[in-house]
C-alpha cells in the first residue's frame, strides 16, 4: 500500500529532474564558444582519453592495478616477529623455489647491508620499517617504493644482468638520510647458489 502511494511521488522527482537536465542542456547550448576554445577543449579531452586508455591498458594487458591487499605488521615488535627476526632477513628459496628477500629500513640502514642475489631471476622482496617512513629505490632498475611503518612493501622484481646496484632511501628519514643505504650484488644466474640459513632464532609470528 505504502510503495502504491509512493509511485507518483518517484514519478515526480524523476520528472523534475530530467527538467532541470533540459534546461542546463539548452542553457549550455545557448553559451557561444570561441573557435580557438572548442580546439582546446577537444585537445584537453583527447588527452583525458589517452590517459585513460593508458591505465586501462596497463589494468588489463600489464596487470598493473591498486594494491587489493595490504599487509600490516607491527613496527615496534619485529624482532619478535618469525618471519623478520634478525636471523631471517636476507636471502631465501622456498619449498616452490621462489627466491624471497626480506629487509627491514631503520634510521640509517637497511639491513642485511649486503646481499647476494641471481640474475635474470624473479625476486619477490618485502621491505618493513623499525621506525619511520622510508623509501627504497634501487637505480637504473623498476625498484622504487616507500616503506610506511606498519606496513609490509612487497615488490616484484628482475635483475636482467649481473653488476653491483645501491640501494638508496629516497625519503627523508631524519639527519642521517644521505647516509642510509646498502648493496645488492647481481649474480649470473648459473653461478649463484642459496645461501645455507641456521634455523630462525625469532620468536612467535605476531601477526
Amino acid at each position: 500500500m505504502q510503495t502504491e502511494l509512493l509511485k507518483p511521488k518517484y514519478k515526480q522527482v524523476l520528472r523534475d529532474f530530467y527538467a532541470q537536465l533540459r534546461d542546463f542542456y539548452t542553457q549550455l547550448r545557448a553559451i557561444r564558444v570561441d573557435q580557438l576554445e572548442r580546439k582546446w577543449i577537444a585537445i584537453s579531452m583527447l588527452v583525458i582519453g589517452l590517459f585513460v586508455g593508458i591505465i586501462t591498458i596497463d589494468a588489463f594487458f600489464h596487470g598493473v592495478n591498486p594494491p587489493s591487499k595490504v599487509e600490516t605488521i607491527d613496527s615496534a615488535s619485529l624482532h619478535l616477529n618469525k618471519e623478520f627476526a634478525e636471523d631471517n632477513l636476507g636471502v631465501q628459496v622456498d619449498a616452490k623455489g621462489n627466491v624471497i628477500i626480506r629487509m627491514v629500513a631503520g634510521r640509517y640502514s637497511f639491513f642485511p647491508k649486503h646481499i647476494e642475489v641471481p640474475a635474470e631471476t624473479p625476486l619477490t622482496f618485502r621491505w618493513v620499517s623499525m621506525d619511520v617512513l622510508h623509501g627504497v629505490h634501487i637505480p637504473m632498475t623498476n625498484m622504487s617504493s616507500m616503506i610506511v611503518p606498519g606496513y609490509v612493501a612487497e615488490i616484484t622484481t628482475t635483475f636482467p644482468k649481473p653488476g653491483e646496484y645501491p640501494v638508496l632511501c629516497n625519503e627523508y628519514c631524519g639527519l642521517g638520510h644521505n647516509h642510509m643505504w646498502s648493496n645488492l650484488s647481481v649474480i649470473a644466474k648459473e653461478v649463484w647458489s642459496a645461501p645455507v640459513k641456521s634455523p630462525a632464532k625469532g620468536g612467535s609470528n605476531n601477526e
